[in-house]
């Protein structure tokens, strides 16, 4: 049976250092998820762990759940596995690859299938779970991305998180939250947990037909919120895992600037659509907002491979 898991992370407040905002008079302070742990980074511990926990309550011995070849999500589902004992599945889109991520999934023992691009697509068709867990009767189910309303509750301590630092960066408050959205999952629990209090700010790391805002408002629905004190921003560039040389040299130019490490499918992308939202007067003089950093960091592995 799966173990009662009882981590709980720590991740630092840091202010963002860096001439655009000081020139705009935006202050900004960056939530360092990426610190949390060197395997299990980033926001994808939070989005696991009510599932963790109701994996634990029906007594599962394991999570089997979806992604890519570079995936974050099991990238941090299998590091898990590894870590607290309790064994994992991960069911990938395309046909069968390695990547530095395929290879840690396999080092950390998870044991991975392969979908095909046709068999990945049919995921969200009805009956999708029911052969895997036919196959796997002891697993419980965990949607892509963590994407749920279990995995948005799992965010929730973020707010928390935060408000027990602000003193750390000299702040007394913060006027809103900004961060990249994939599945929207991580965004809805901070919406969830400001309860229309503070906007939370989402730049949209996949085009629009990935279908990120039904997923945020059924889950805000799902979960009884009459708050939407939510605005998503397009900053895919068209396209996801679309990455071109103007992104990759400002992420290396905010590197050097800030000193905080970006990747380029979520975080690069996500400060670089706050860079044009500051200039463009999208956020006022004297604002403070926060910056989740999402991790990731693993995949910029891949993505070296490629450029």
């Amino acid at each position: 049976m799966l173990p009662l898991i009882d981590w709980r992370p720590h991740a630092p407040l840091q202010r963002l250092h860096i001439n655009w905002l000081q020139q705009a008079g935006v202050e900004v302070a960056v939530l360092r998820l990426d610190l949390i742990d060197p395997l299990i980074s980033g926001n994808k511990w939070f989005k696991l762990t009510e599932h963790l926990r109701a994996a634990h309550a029906g007594g599962a011995d394991g999570l089997i759940s979806l992604g890519g070849a570079h995936s974050n999500h099991l990238h941090a589902l299998a590091a898990a596995g590894k870590r607290f004992g309790f064994a994992t599945v991960g069911l990938l889109r395309g046909h069968a690859q390695q990547t530095p991520t395929t290879q840690d999934l396999e080092r950390f023992g998870m044991q991975l299938h392969w979908l095909g691009f046709g068999g990945y697509r049919a995921r969200h068709e009805p009956g999708f779970w029911a052969p895997w867990q036919a196959l796997y009767p002891q697993l419980y189910p965990v949607p892509e991305g963590g994407g749920s309303l279990a995995g948005a509750l799992g965010c929730r301590p973020l707010v928390s998180l935060v408000r027990g630092q602000l003193g750390a960066v000299g702040w007394d408050d913060y006027d809103g939250w900004w961060l990249a959205a994939g599945t929207g999952t991580t965004l809805a629990g901070l919406v969830l947990a400001e309860a229309g209090e503070r906007p939370v700010y989402g730049a949209l790391a996949v085009p629009q037909d990935h279908g990120v805002a039904p997923q945020v408002e059924a889950i805000l629905q799902q979960a009884g919120s009459a708050s939407a004190a939510f605005d998503l921003i397009e900053a895919s560039r068209a396209g996801f895992a679309r990455v071109d040389e103007a992104l990759l040299a400002f992420i290396q130019a905010s590197e050097q600037a800030a000193g905080v490490p970006l990747e380029p499918l979520y975080t690069g992308k996500a400060l670089m659509a706050l860079k044009q939202a500051v200039e463009e007067g999208g956020i006022e003089r004297g604002k403070r907002l926060v910056f989740v950093h999402t991790g990731g960091l693993q995949g910029r592995r891949g993505v070296a491979a490629k450029t």
